[in-house]
This record gives C-alpha cells, sequence and structure tokens, in this order.
C-alpha cells in the first residue's frame, strides 16, 4: 500500500470524519440502561459479540461485496447489496443510522471527487446509501486493498464503540484501550472470513442487539441519538 493511501485509510477510519458515527452507541447505552454491560468485563464481552455477530457477519461481507462492486462501476450489483442492507436492519434506530452516515459519506465525496462518475451512482441510491457501501465507495477510491479497507472500516467502529463505553458506563481511559486492544486482535480473522463469505451466507441476525436499540428509540434519558 502506498503512503497516500495508507493516509486515505486512517483518515477514514478516523471518528473525526465528517460523518456523525460518534453521536451513536448503536444499542450500547441501551445494554447499560438494562444492566447488561455495567464494567470492563461486561463491555469488553458485549463489544466482542457485537463485532463478531454483527460486523463480522453483516457489514464487512457487505463492505467487502460492495468494494468489489465499486471497482467494477457495477451499478447492479450496488442496488442489490443496497436492497438487502436495508431489508435486513432489525430496528429503524439502526437503519436511520446507517443511511444518514451514508448521506453524510456522500456529501464528502461530492465535494472531494465530484467527477468520479460511482459518486453520482451512490447518490441514486433511495432513499440513502447505507455507511457500509458509501464507506467501500471511498476506500475504492483511495487505492487501497480489500483487506486494508475492511480492516480501516472495522478499526472505526471499535474506536467509536469504545468512545461510547467510556462515556456511557462509564470507564476510564486505560480500560478502554484494553478493550480496544482485545477488539482489534480479533478483527484480522473476522476480516479475513468476510472477504471469502459468499452471499448465501451473510446474514443479519442479532436479537438481543435488536431488542435493546427498540428500547433506545425511546429510552427516557440518553447520551446517544436515537
Amino acid at each position: 500500500m502506498t503512503p497516500a493511501s495508507l493516509l486515505q485509510l486512517i483518515w477514514l477510519a478516523s471518528p473525526t470524519l465528517p460523518v456523525g458515527e460518534f453521536s451513536y452507541s448503536k444499542g450500547l447505552e441501551a445494554a447499560i440502561d438494562d444492566g447488561a454491560v455495567m464494567d470492563e468485563a461486561t463491555a469488553t464481552a458485549w463489544l466482542g459479540d457485537q463485532l463478531a455477530l454483527d460486523l463480522g457477519r453483516s457489514e464487512l461481507p457487505l463492505l467487502a461485496q460492495s468494494f468489489s462492486a465499486w471497482q467494477a462501476h457495477d451499478a447492479l450489483r450496488i442496488a442489490e447489496l443496497s436492497a438487502w442492507f436495508a431489508a435486513t436492519r432489525e430496528t429503524s434506530e439502526l437503519r436511520r443510522q446507517a443511511e444518514q452516515m451514508g448521506r453524510s459519506m456522500h456529501e464528502w465525496l461530492r465535494q472531494r471527487q465530484p467527477d468520479d462518475p460511482r459518486v453520482a451512482t451512490l447518490a441514486e441510491i433511495a432513499p440513502a446509501p447505507s455507511w457500509s457501501i458509501a464507506f467501500a465507495l471511498a476506500a475504492a477510491q483511495s487505492g487501497a486493498d480489500a483487506r486494508d479497507a475492511l480492516l480501516a472500516f472495522g478499526f472505526g467502529w471499535a474506536e467509536n464503540m469504545v468512545q461510547a463505553a467510556l462515556k456511557a458506563v462509564p470507564l476510564g481511559q486505560s480500560a478502554g484501550q484494553r478493550i480496544l486492544g482485545q477488539l482489534a486482535a480479533a478483527l484480522p480473522a473476522l476480516v479475513d472470513a468476510a472477504l471469502a463469505m459468499p452471499d448465501d451466507r451473510r446474514q443479519a441476525f442479532t436479537p438481543m442487539l435488536a431488542i435493546l436499540s427498540s428500547r433506545h428509540e425511546t429510552q427516557y434519558s440518553r447520551l446517544f441519538r436515537s
């Protein structure tokens, strides 16, 4: 990977990217309110399971397949993957987060790469492109390969979720770094599995996360966006 590609991926994984990921907890705040997450050990277990069962089986494989489709500018394949993502979101909160972040990523790409015809294809996805599909285009534009793109996506998710845990559990910075280290150590194997995963193995099935996300939509007191 060239230095320019590496820097682009670091940029894409940064919490400062203007897509608003820092404002969501993806069910974690509801898990804290429910008592399922209360300290470093339970936060580590919860986020580890979410990484393996949610990202590892759904968003990382979707990102891998979208990355290849963007490289070929296969609009039909992108539309197919987008439809699958929209149909498999288990709550309105999770879907709206993905769509809001996807719209924000499109706007960022439109300002940076206005002449890339793939940006126009991204804009045509209705009602909005999902975050993982929009991120796949940004990663494809960087010149990086698919594996590095998935690692950057996964680490960006992990960093944002750990930051959410620090605020909402709450936890100290050292605990956050230990959790982040464990999530980062699990990522390479999940990425390799996602790259090899065919369409019929990709799935979105996290019932407890769906229940807690639904509760979070009407939770009385919240730090994070619904």
